[in-house]
């Protein structure tokens, strides 16, 4: 882990839908990836459809990343997930 500063932690090959991953030095934070399931959503005709939903969660190191500068992260990758095409952008 020499020089590592971030990662990516998935747990998706297995049944867990979500979990919190726990920070290693030198890390400063970590993604925590859970499995993907099929829920009912409503979608943009607002009818009940088959989608899917998979839980993303965060664990920053408040010592070198503020709560609030994780969060925006978060978001913004939400956002890259739910429109890919952004990442051309």
């Amino acid at each position: 882990m020499l020089g590592s500063t971030f990662t990516v932690s998935t747990l998706g090959m297995f049944p867990i839908t979500g979990f919190f991953g726990i920070i290693n030095q030198p890390n400063t934070g970590i993604l925590s990836v859970g499995t993907s399931v099929k829920q009912p959503v409503v979608d943009a005709h607002d009818q009940i459809v088959v989608g899917h939903r998979m839980t993303v969660g965060g664990s920053f190191d408040h010592r070198v990343v503020d709560g609030a500068v994780g969060a925006m992260f978060l978001k913004a990758l939400k956002e890259i997930l739910e429109t890919p095409s952004l990442i051309l952008l």
